[in-house]
C-alpha cells in the first residue's frame, strides 16, 4: 500500500512527478491521501482520469470532499455527522460506508443490464415505428399524408416509450441480490 499525506502530494502534483506518483500508485493494491486540501483530492482524480484514460469513482462525507466528488466520474456521498454538503453534491447517497458493496455490485450489475436491454428494445421500437412509416409511404404515392392520427401518436409514445421502462425499472432482475453479492465475478459478466 501507498500512504501519502498532502505535503509530499503536493510536491508530487506540482513538482511535475505525476508520472511517477501514477506509476508507484499503479503497483500498489491500495492508495490512501491523507491530511490533503480539498483542492489536491480534486487534482489526484483528474490526474487519474486523465492518464489513466479509467473511470474515476470518488467517496466522500463533509464539504472538504465536495470538489473531489464533483471531478469524479461518480461519486457517493456519505451522510454523518460532518454535514449533507457531499450528499447534495454527489450522484448516488448511501448511509454508511459499508453499504458501497451492495451500491456497486447488487444495483450497479441491475442497472447495467437494465440498460443495456432498454437501449436494445428502444432500437426496436424506432426501427419498427419508422419502417410502418416507410412503407407507408410506398402505399400512398410519397403524397405525405398521415398514417397516423395526433391522439394513436401519443398512446403509442405513452405505452410503448414510458410503461415498458417503468417495467424494467421496477421488475427486471436477472440474478437475486444474495446471489450477487455472494459472486462479485458477475459484475465483471455483465462489461
Amino acid at each position: 500500500g501507498l500512504v501519502i499525506d498532502g505535503r509530499t502530494l503536493s510536491l508530487a502534483l506540482q513538482g511535475g512527478l505525476e508520472e511517477k506518483l501514477l506509476a508507484l500508485a499503479g503497483q500498489c493494491r491500495s492508495v490512501l491521501c491523507c491530511r490533503s486540501t480539498p483542492l489536491q483530492k480534486a487534482m489526484v482524480v483528474r490526474l487519474v482520469r486523465r492518464r489513466l484514460r479509467g473511470m474515476a469513482l470518488a467517496i466522500g462525507d463533509g464539504a472538504n470532499d465536495v470538489s473531489m466528488i464533483q471531478a469524479a466520474d461518480v461519486g457517493i456521498g456519505i451522510s454523518g455527522q460532518e454535514g449533507m454538503q457531499a450528499v447534495m453534491a454527489s450522484d448516488f447517497a448511501i448511509a454508511r460506508f459499508k453499504h458501497l458493496k451492495k451500491l456497486l455490485l447488487v444495483h450497479g450489475h441491475w442497472c447495467y443490464t437494465r440498460l443495456a436491454k432498454m437501449v436494445i428494445y428502444f432500437f426496436y421500437k424506432n426501427v419498427s415505428y419508422v419502417n410502418l412509416l416507410f412503407w407507408y409511404q410506398f402505399f400512398c404515392g410519397f403524397s405525405g399524408s398521415t398514417m397516423i392520427d395526433y391522439w394513436q401518436m401519443i398512446f403509442f409514445n405513452l405505452f410503448f416509450t414510458s410503461v415498458p421502462p417503468i417495467l424494467f425499472g421496477v421488475l427486471d432482475k436477472d440474478v437475486s441480490a444474495e446471489t450477487l453479492l455472494s459472486l462479485p465475478e458477475l459484475y465483471k459478466n455483465g462489461q
